[in-house]
């Protein structure tokens, strides 16, 4: 197993796992090249399938290659189950704390040597904390709003499992982790009320300190690995997903999958059904750039899980399975990037790497005055955090410039802003001074401070007209900061601010690429969907392998739903299948 090997920049030395727990560690390459059998899936069929134009255009159409021959011969060991579960991430942890509680036979195969990092915030509708803060969520306008920001592009059905199923997943998991943690999740509420879009009090954290951001030393997958320990189940570690196999010619029921050990191919053959908990495809730059171009157009920085290459997918898009036709990165607006850096991969196919380090520079995703390369800015910087992303895309290099000064602590209280965003907040309540905050990035030349705006523009490599540009647009910023109106781009007045007082700090950002979440198209028990949009029996997907949800975009102000729908969704996948 190797463990990334990058350095968080921000603030006082926080690691990966500290901003958002999705760090994970590093995989077996994927199984491209691999001569193909049935059942599998061309390469060409799945670009006609999903993002036919935008992987020909970019030159990755061969990302999905064949399923691997495996000879009868080659199989080393053939095991049986009822309920196999393939990946000990976020789905799988809670899958498999599910089938240990409901009697069922199950296997957990996970090809690292340890399970996942774990995603923190967990959202959840009409839950214990909820009604106990008084807090009460119109189902029916967030299922509209979930689809609104797919542009209807979802399937709303799948989406009211999670609407109306999510609080009895909390219920299961707070007992578990009060057991083992001494305590249970608390419900975000603050600065909720500020916000100028709709934004539902959906997130769900276990935090020791919840006002500062504290998370306890054990992560909940660690957690739910004792947890199904304590009742006598394993994780198979280091065992790796080859294919899927199904009955019947590659037409039939999937019953079961063939994966890579130490000891050569290990057949499992699962009564009850094949659930998939494999994560997304940010961890493999060749489907990125193939099925989610935006991500090379505006992306600097990745804080993805590298195991997560996308083989989970594949495996299904192999079995005849049907991916969502739009791709839907997650992106937030931290990746922090030397002056004069562009967005994008550098190097060709599985070795291309994103060129920044600074994955995680929390005061990317702070409102203030951005600008392009030109000098002059081209956003609502209030806007979520893949909208800026977004918006950089159609500008020089896919970067963009941040600056602030003086004033940064007294302007991050009043732009209120939620979510992670606001971890800068509470480092600042925590006693951290600005200085000790961005000195690792001073240092690491990501970020300048000066004196004055003119010194910092030099800093940050602002020259000629661009630099005219700059100090123009500073001068104009102040004004609509006094005036309480920005009649440039309509940002809210209390996320405006004054760029006056010395010192004058500033950096260059790009996207940083968290995961994805779009995946195999799934009904709402879970079950994979063929390309007539038929249930492919035997096969389930849960997590950021699944689709049907998510389209261009992840939700950021429906905070958490990703993971609360990845806990969920798992939950009824198990049951789906025991009751067969």
């Amino acid at each position: 197993m190797n463990t990334s090997t990058k350095t968080n920049l921000d603030g006082r030395g926080l690691s990966r796992r500290g901003f958002l727990g999705l760090a994970g560690v590093a995989g077996v390459g994927a199984m491209a090249g691999l001569a193909g059998c049935a059942p599998q899936q061309s390469a060409d069929a799945a670009s006609s399938a999903k993002g036919g134009e935008a992987a020909a255009a970019s030159g990755e159409s061969d990302w999905l290659g064949s399923a691997p021959a495996i000879a009868d011969g080659d199989i080393v060991d053939t095991r049986e189950t009822d309920v196999l579960i393939v990946g000990a991430g976020n789905a799988g942890m809670m899958a498999a704390a599910t089938a240990a509680d409901e009697g069922v036979d199950f296997i957990l195969c996970e090809k690292n040597a340890q399970v996942q990092s774990t995603r923190h915030w967990i959202g959840a509708v009409n839950t214990a904390q909820q009604q106990e803060a008084g807090v009460d969520i119109d189902r029916g306008e967030l299922l509209n709003e979930l689809a609104r920001y797919a542009s209807y592009k979802c399937d709303m059905d799948v989406w009211k499992v999670w609407v109306d199923e999510s609080a009895e997943m909390m219920a299961y998991l707070d007992p578990i982790m009060e057991a083992s943690l001494g305590m249970k999740a608390s419900l975000d509420t603050d600065k909720f009320d500020k916000q100028k879009h709709y934004t539902p009090m959906v997130q769900h954290m276990y935090l020791t300190d919840p006002a500062l951001g504290i998370k306890p030393e054990k992560e909940r997958n660690q957690v739910l690995q004792e947890y199904i320990e304590g009742k006598g189940a394993t994780i198979d570690f280091g065992t790796k997903m080859v294919k899927l196999e199904r009955e019947g010619d590659g037409a039939g029921r999937v019953t079961g999958a063939i994966f890579e050990t130490e000891q050569g191919y290990v057949r499992i053959n699962a009564k009850k059904g094949v659930l998939l908990t494999t994560g997304g495809y940010a961890g493999n730059p060749v489907m990125t750039k193939a099925l989610a171009p935006i991500v090379p157009q505006c992306t600097t920085t990745a804080d993805n899980t590298p195991s997560c290459d996308g083989l989970g997918i594949k495996a299904a898009l192999w079995a005849g399975a049907k991916m969502d036709p739009q791709p839907a990165p997650m992106l937030f607006a931290r990746g922090a990037v030397a002056p004069g850096v562009d967005a994008g991969y550098v190097g060709e196919g599985m070795d291309a790497a994103l060129p920044g380090t600074v994955f995680q520079s929390n005061v990317g995703t702070q409102p203030f005055m951005a600008v392009d390369r030109t000098g002059k800015r081209f956003v609502n910087e209030s806007s979520p955090y893949e909208a800026v992303c977004f918006a950089s895309s159609n500008r020089p290099g896919g970067v963009w410039c941040k600056v602030w000064d003086a004033n940064i602590v007294e302007d991050i209280e009043r732009f209120s802003t939620v979510g992670c965003s606001k971890i800068i907040a509470q480092a600042f309540a925590g006693g951290a001074t600005p200085e000790e905050y961005f000195q690792k990035q001073i240092d690491g030349g990501t970020l300048f401070k000066a004196d004055t705006v003119e010194e910092l523009a030099g800093k940050l490599g602002f020259e000629g007209e661009a630099k005219e540009n700059f100090l123009a647009q500073v001068e104009r910023y102040n004004e609509l900061n006094e005036q309480q109106r920005d009649d440039d781009f309509g940002k809210e007045p209390f996320r405006l601010s004054a760029l006056s007082t010395p010192p004058f700090y500033g950096g260059w950002f790009g996207a940083c690429y968290l995961t994805t979440v779009d995946g195999i198209k799934i009904n709402p028990d879970m079950q994979a969907l063929d390309q007539q949009e038929q249930v492919i029996e035997g096969l389930y997907c849960a997590g950021d392998c699944s689709g049907s949800l998510f389209a261009d975009n992840y939700p950021e102000y429906i905070i958490g739903c990703a993971c609360g729908r990845t806990l969920t969704f798992a939950r009824q996948a198990v049951k789906h299948m025991n009751e067969r």
